[in-house]
């Protein structure tokens, strides 16, 4: 550890930071080896569609991993990318479901975004007493995130505004919800 974090912060608002950054980082680090995941496993209707629009979610989540790291480091504390710190941070499950059809995988992502999502507003609520420069790039973050999963949620959405994941809280639930299978 080094003895500076950014100037106005106290060295515990800093640690604090660093910390939720942390863990950020292990989110996002995780979300963009699911997603590539995904792209490799999707298949059936639409396969190519879906296929093609994982990529550039791939691309920005490593960007906010790639963000979130050199603000750790300017904070003075050491990011951490391997996967024994994704594992160390996990408050979620391994992704579950392997090779499987468009709707059963973009039911599941959509229940990944919920997670990632809604632990992302928690550590901008949080930054909002320590550090507002990183609470910024956590909105700006989120906001995507939020996109992405408008887009994932409008291949799962009917006419009426229902998803067919409707209800479901694990990822197999939704997926096999999704396909018609629950």
């Amino acid at each position: 550890m080094t003895a500076f974090t950014i100037p106005g912060l106290s060295d515990k608002q800093g640690a604090e930071v660093a910390e939720l950054l942390q863990k950020a980082l292990s989110r996002y680090n995780d979300l963009h080896l699911t997603l590539k995941h995904v792209h490799w496993n999707v298949v059936g209707p639409n396969f190519i569609g879906v296929h093609e629009m994982i990529d550039p979610q791939v691309e920005l989540v490593r960007g906010y991993a790639d963000e979130v790291a050199e603000r750790i480091a300017a904070l003075g504390a050491s990011p951490k990318g391997t996967p024994g710190a994704i594992l160390n941070d996990r408050t979620w499950d391994d992704y579950s479901v392997g090779r499987d059809t468009v709707q059963a995988h973009l039911a599941a992502l959509d229940l990944v975004y919920t997670g990632v999502i809604e632990d992302t507003r928690k550590s901008i609520g949080r930054l909002e007493e320590l550090d507002l420069v990183s609470q910024d790039m956590l909105i700006g973050h989120a906001g995507e995130l939020e996109k992405f999963q408008w887009f994932v949620r409008a291949h799962l959405e009917n006419s009426g505004g229902q998803l067919a994941n409707d209800g479901e809280d694990t990822e197999k639930g939704a997926a096999g919800k999704a396909k018609g299978g629950s």
